[in-house]
């Protein structure tokens, strides 16, 4: 129980219950991360106490946008190594997880841990986020996308908002600098149906963060997002 504490503080931070029935998910899944990392690349965080830190615990400060704790569903857009999806399904059992990530190799590895830590309604999907979002069994069907990937704002925008119902949120997990981000991304936000209503500091031992928040206040027109490849390499201006 060596982490328990700084875990249970930082779910109380965001108003959420912790149990030692969490924590031994949060422990077998460190040990999964670990044993896979060996195999695939996906986390070059590797010490026990950095991957609870600087990945667990950063990705349950996402509930400090209190609205996630009460919503029914989210999709996370380029997973990796399931963060910020499966962290978010330990601490608040009841939000149904769709994790996507474009390499097999890592739904593979998702798959084990949800098997092995017997989580359930979680899935993955593997294929790219542009594919899928066409597809009307997730096109605005989710009360929340979230996303840890590293792509800018706009581009993480067209990724992202066509999932997202009327009304829902896209939260992007951006770094400590985000002012010029968010000002080139208002246009893209606004032609993809979204608004940015929420910029929430995060702190965290040395790594600290901000959550962009992005409300969907009107539908995505069918034509985003755009083909394979055009999102990232001709951003909405």
């Amino acid at each position: 129980m060596q982490y328990f504490k700084i875990i249970d503080t930082a779910c109380k931070d965001v108003g959420l219950e912790f149990d030692e029935e969490k924590y031994n998910k949060f422990i077998k899944y460190k040990d999964i991360l670990k044993f896979w990392n060996n195999k695939i690349n996906l986390t070059t965080i590797v010490e026990d106490e950095d991957i609870i830190k600087k990945h667990f615990i950063d990705c349950v400060k996402i509930f400090k946008f209190s609205p996630l704790r009460n919503i029914s569903n989210i999709i996370d857009i380029g997973t990796g190594a399931g963060f910020p999806g499966i962290p978010m399904k330990i601490v608040n059992p009841q939000i149904k997880v769709v994790l996507l990530d474009s390499l097999n190799k890592r739904i593979n590895f998702l798959n084990q841990v949800i098997s092995d830590i017997e989580l359930r309604d979680i899935k993955c999907i593997h294929g790219r986020a542009e594919d899928f979002s066409k597809d009307t069994e997730y096109r605005e069907k989710f009360d929340a996308a979230v996303s840890r990937a590293v792509a800018n704002l706009t581009v993480l925008s067209e990724f992202c908002i066509p999932y997202i119902k009327l009304g829902g949120y896209f939260v992007a997990m951006k770094g400590p600098s985000v002012e010029d981000e968010i000002k080139e991304s208002k246009k893209a936000v606004s032609i993809l149906g979204g608004k940015i209503v929420d910029i929430i500091k995060i702190e965290n031992d040395d790594l600290n963060h901000n959550l962009v928040v992005i409300k969907k206040i009107k539908r995505t027109p069918n034509m985003y997002p755009r083909k394979a490849g055009m999102v990232s390499k001709k951003p909405l201006k």
